[in-house]
């Protein structure tokens, strides 16, 4: 299986960067594991032009910043972890941008979908933050499950760590996490 994980945070070693790399290690011994670090990535905010809805099979869009080749490596893999620690209750910046450039890969024509292309796809919710998941990660999780419907991805968990201080003092909720994490989205 090929794994895409998606790193929206600005902490390259925080403590969902920290989880994140846990999982990692656990399936790249039977999976094949690609990380990108969208902060990394110059990605813009959907310009909702519609240009990519004259375009079937790809993304389309009409932006020429790093979107379209992050988009089609989704396309490429089975499984999509998306991870970002907790931001005003939401997804980080960086990440949220790429997630409504994600418009272009659910194509419409008269109001029916033509095409999803991530139809099928396993995907995965990765949320770190300093409180508790209750009333704090729980609208990102709601953004998720709404985004991952729409573009047709087949949702395998959710995972929300919370109470993160430093990647130090996460301790067993950071390898529990990471654990259940791999069985649940690789069977390891």
């Amino acid at each position: 299986m090929k794994i895409v994980t998606l790193l929206g945070s600005p902490r390259k070693r925080g403590n969902t960067a920290t989880i994140l790399g846990m999982f990692e290690g656990l399936v790249a011994a039977r999976h094949e594991v690609v990380r990108i670090d969208i902060c990394d990535h110059r990605v813009q905010g959907c310009l909702g032009c519609d240009r990519c809805q004259k375009v079937l099979h790809e993304p389309g869009c009409a932006q020429k910043d790093d979107a379209p080749a992050i988009l089609a490596r989704l396309m490429a893999a089975d499984a999509i972890v998306y991870a970002s620690p907790v931001y005003c209750w939401c997804f980080t910046a960086q990440m949220k941008a790429l997630l409504d450039r994600h418009y272009c890969l659910v194509k419409w024509q008269e109001g029916e979908v033509v095409e999803a292309l991530l139809e099928g796809k396993r995907a995965a919710l990765l949320a770190t933050c300093g409180g508790t998941a209750e009333e704090n990660a729980d609208l990102m999780q709601q953004v998720f499950a709404r985004q991952m419907r729409y573009v047709g991805c087949r949702p395998v968990g959710t995972y929300v760590v919370g109470e993160c201080t430093t990647p130090r003092e996460l301790g067993t909720r950071a390898t529990e996490a990471a654990a259940r994490m791999a069985m649940e989205i690789a069977g390891v």
